[in-house]
């Protein structure tokens, strides 16, 4: 049974939508959402389909299942501000770079945090590196139930937080914490997305906020640079040296919404000043 988990923060006529990564939650970001609220943003956090759930629940889905419900989303926050902005965590971060490359007039800002093209950071198990072979095991019918799990330190360096997290994930609690373990499937329908996205950043025209943890448990900070490389839009890089790959959680979380909401802020100023 999903949990509909999503949330909203009334706020100005400059909105952000916020898209969470494969097998998590909304709650994911919600503190980013209310510190940018409290900045004076209108703050949609979507729930993608399939999540907050089981496991069937999410394998009843595909990458552009996924794409489709932030596409929806957008929608909706449009009908509600005058100018978009959209950031996004781990694969959540793809998908937003994926709207603002098909929607160059309606998407002003990205924030790309933690942006996972390849699960390579060095928490990953060796056979987990292998993961990009995923898609050809798919396309040949093996491995439907299997699952990478989840591995210590789940992406966080703030160990209070950290032991919450993984409580709730291991306890069942997907509406708050998210799927224990990563589905082979699943996997594979995001090396998809993720080939597809990576052809299309030359066609982001929207400036974008590249933050990503130095010392990422989950995806390197390679992934940052290819989409500093790719753009087809000025990039600012923000380096997170005591966090690990959930940054809109961990212990830079201040430091990530402060300098969200002031490259929002100047984009927004400038479009204005237009």
């Amino acid at each position: 049974m999903i949990q509909q988990t999503d949330f909203f923060f009334e706020g100005g006529r400059s909105g952000v939508l916020l898209i969470h990564g494969l097998t998590g939650t909304p709650m994911e970001m919600k503190l980013l959402g209310k510190g940018l609220n409290r900045a004076g943003f209108t703050v949609h956090g979507m729930q993608l389909a399939g999540h907050c759930g089981n496991v069937e629940d999410l394998l009843a889905t595909g990458w552009r299942d996924w794409y489709a419900s932030v596409e929806q989303a957008a929608d909706a926050l449009l009908g509600k501000v005058d100018q978009l902005f959209v950031g996004g965590l781990s694969m959540g971060a793809l998908l937003a770079l994926k709207l603002a490359a098909e929607r160059p007039q309606q998407v002003a800002g990205v924030g790309v945090y933690g942006a996972t093209f390849r699960y390579d950071g060095w928490s990953i198990p060796k056979l987990a590196r292998l993961s990009f072979m995923l898609p050809l095991l798919k396309k040949l019918g093996i491995g439907r139930g299997r699952s990478f799990m989840e591995q210590p330190p789940y992406g966080i360096r703030d160990e209070r937080l950290r032991a919450q997290v993984s409580s709730a994930m291991l306890g069942g609690d997907s509406a708050a914490a998210g799927l224990p373990g990563n589905p082979w499937y699943s996997l594979a329908e995001m090396y998809h997305l993720a080939a597809d996205v990576r052809r299309r950043l030359p066609q982001v025209a929207a400036p974008c906020l590249v933050a990503h943890a130095s010392d990422d448990d989950v995806a390197s900070p390679r992934n940052a640079e290819l989409v500093m490389r790719e753009v087809g839009a000025p990039a600012e890089l923000l380096l997170l040296d005591d966090s690990y790959h959930m940054i809109t959680i961990d212990k830079e979380r201040r430091t990530l919404i402060e300098r969200s909401a002031a490259f929002f802020d100047a984009i927004a100023a400038r479009r204005a000043a237009a």
